[in-house]
């Protein structure tokens, strides 16, 4: 089962959304030091129920990208072409966090799935 383990807000200046969530929702955040514009959200404490997620450049036309972790990328693509979706972009390995990539559903609306590096380990802990 592909269960949402993290979110994506994309946007023209993603500091500037990151501060409007903050100062509406109370979301804390910090920049990721990935090599490219990324900023990690945490949308609550880790004890509680709720996802984190993150702001990015618009690199795609959807304003939200959920994502879901699978046991198996490479089955849960296979899959995802087999039921008519298809992959946009990747798989791209994400260090200490797993390999991901973007796809989109038949109606055209993308998400993302991973595989964490460590299967012990969910890539949002």
């Amino acid at each position: 089962m592909g269960r949402v383990i993290h979110f994506e807000i994309l946007g023209d200046d993603p500091a500037r959304l990151a501060e409007f969530y903050r100062q509406t929702l109370g979301w804390e955040f910090q920049s990721w030091d990935g090599g490219h514009p990324y900023v990690l959200l945490a949308t609550g404490p880790k004890d509680e129920d709720g996802i984190d997620g993150a702001i990015m450049p618009r690199f795609f036309p959807q304003a939200v990208i959920n994502t879901a972790l699978v046991e198996s990328l490479d089955e849960a693509l296979a899959r995802i072409e087999a039921a008519g979706g298809k992959k946009v972009w990747g798989p791209n390995e994400i260090p200490n966090v797993g390999t991901h990539a973007y796809c989109e559903d038949p109606e055209r609306n993308m998400f993302g799935v991973i595989q964490a590096a460590d299967p012990q380990a969910s890539p949002n802990s």
